[in-house]
């Protein structure tokens, strides 16, 4: 029996592998932090606007949707929370659903600092 020579995202893409459960190799957000707002990009497409639930609290940002084919019988969710390591001004938060992206502004409160501490990394 041979093995495959194909890197292994391609050729154990159907099975359901922990790799798959815990989002390992899927890039489908950035985050980064621009003119002292957080600007945050998911790529979500196949859902409509009225399907995004986006709040933030306790200076987490959570984004959920869920979207059923009746006709196909299946279900698709998307379900993720972010930390941010600043406070943010959270009544001034804005979001834009477009072409399966979603994009979500989080202005930085003013005067705020990082939270948590940088820890080294050795080689």
């Amino acid at each position: 029996m041979a093995l495959p020579t194909t890197p292994a995202s391609s050729w154990m893409q159907d099975f359901d592998l922990p790799s798959r459960v815990f989002g390992i190799g899927t890039d489908d957000y950035e985050l980064y932090e621009e003119d002292n707002e957080f600007v945050l990009s998911i790529e979500m497409p196949g859902f409509e606007r009225e399907e995004i639930d986006v709040n933030f609290y306790e200076g987490r940002l959570h984004v959920a949707a869920e979207t059923e084919n009746e006709s196909r019988g299946q279900k698709k969710t998307y379900h993720r929370t972010f930390r941010l390591p600043k406070e943010i001004e959270p009544d001034e938060i804005t979001a834009r659903y477009r072409n399966g992206v979603l994009e979500v502004w989080l202005p930085i409160l003013t005067g705020a600092v990082h939270r948590g501490h940088t820890i080294e990394v050795e080689g």
